[in-house]
């Protein structure tokens, strides 16, 4: 427990940082909303009495603090593009990433554990050559080109989802998780071949050590030994990278969505910054520092309980 109230506390302080720099960030970059959202109309009488309407002319550290509590109380601003607040105009946009996010991390895993195993196991030879091969032809791919490959194969010429009409999550569930599923696919595929790769190369590590050779003599099953002994150190190193996969996941996602013309954070994202509407691009830069912190928390955690010698202090 008192190892997890330090990753918890340690996850809070750096969102706190990520915020504040995003916060400063964000006030030195050249250009005053107040004149871009008035556009020809501005004037000077005009851009005070914006700035003014905002609170763009009161202290950074002021302004910060207030955005801060209002974050942790829900409230992340009111949007200088469309003027209504942030949360509502983003939460549609989260709820559709988190989703593209989820299903690309289950394929990856349901698809890279498998594969990762036999391909230990079966290690040398042709086949094993092939594997390799494409392993790494998936790897060198980038997910945007995949995700072109895919759109023109599903969508133009198979005709199983329409681009560029995604189906709303409430209305129908079944079609968005089906627009979704290629996007996902395209996401998951460099990070199939590379979890494969990571598993692969930790098990066959793990099955050369003293203590696996001294149980397979005792008569023990190979098979047992990897799924019972084996397994459970070899996937230390690979839930941290698959943390790190979640991570990146939503990043990588900003260039799929606008390849799939995916309404989710990517998409709002570019158009926000075009705009230069701060405070959603604020919000949406802490959400997505948020989403990558705590996949480094979970993996530490989960990590801890996987192998006691993790823990700080020996604490549980």
């Amino acid at each position: 427990m008192k190892y997890a109230a330090k990753r918890i506390a340690m996850l809070l302080l750096t969102m706190v940082i990520v915020s504040l720099l995003a916060f400063v960030a964000f006030d030195l970059i050249s250009g005053d909303p107040a004149t871009a959202m008035l556009g020809t109309e501005a004037t000077p009488e005009k851009v005070a009495a914006l700035r003014e309407q905002l609170g763009l002319n009161r202290p950074l550290l002021v302004r910060y603090g207030e955005w801060l509590l209002g974050f942790f109380t829900g409230d992340l601003g009111v949007s200088y593009s469309y003027r209504q607040p942030v949360w509502d105009l983003i939460a549609p946009k989260v709820l559709v990433t988190l989703y593209l996010s989820g299903l690309t991390f289950v394929l990856i895993v349901a698809v890279s554990i498998p594969l990762g195993l036999r391909s230990a196991r079966q290690s040398g030879g042709i086949l094993d050559g092939g594997r390799t091969l494409m392993n790494q032809l998936c790897m060198a791919v980038p997910p945007f080109f995949t995700g072109i490959l895919l759109s023109w194969l599903f969508s133009t010429l198979l005709k199983w989802f329409v681009h560029g009409r995604f189906p709303s999550l409430t209305e129908d569930f079944g079609g968005a998780l089906k627009y979704l599923f290629f996007a996902a696919l395209a996401l998951a595929i460099p990070r199939i071949a590379m979890t494969v790769r990571m598993l692969r190369s930790t098990v066959q590590g793990e099955m050369r050590k003293d203590y696996v050779r001294t149980a397979i003599s005792r008569g023990n099953d190979r098979g047992g030994v990897l799924y019972r002994h084996v397994l459970k150190n070899a996937l230390v190193p690979v839930v941290t990278f698959l943390a790190q996969t979640m991570a990146e996941i939503v990043a990588s996602s900003i260039v799929v969505e606008q390849v799939f013309a995916i309404p989710g954070l990517g998409r709002m994202l570019v158009s926000s910054i075009s705009n230069r509407d701060y405070p959603t691009v604020q919000a949406i830069v802490v959400i997505l520092a948020f989403w990558v912190v705590l996949a480094g928390t979970v993996a530490d955690l989960i990590n801890q309980r996987i192998d006691p010698r993790l823990r700080l202090g020996g604490a549980a």
